[in-house]
């Protein structure tokens, strides 16, 4: 795969290699991952860095993902920019 392709559909790893998805799948691997994170003890281990050049509204839902989906306070920003 050249790494210049333009992303236009979503790709999951499959045994080391990337193949093209549906939508439904690739959300499905994701959703099981962060499960997977959460079952780890994700409020000590999972944290996120929110940049400070997006909008309010996308650093809101970062942190709110953070607390209410992971479990977890560690978020942060680049705020002192």
């Amino acid at each position: 795969m050249s790494k210049q392709v333009r992303l236009t559909e979503p790709l999951v790893r499959e045994n080391g290699v990337l193949r093209a998805a549906s939508w439904e799948e690739a959300l499905d691997r994701a959703a099981a991952g962060f499960a997977v994170a959460r079952g780890r003890g994700a409020t000590t281990s999972f944290g996120m860095f929110s940049c400070s050049k997006a909008t309010n509204e996308v650093n809101y839902l970062a942190q709110k993902f953070a607390r209410s989906v992971m479990g977890s306070n560690n978020i942060d920003s680049c705020n002192r920019t």
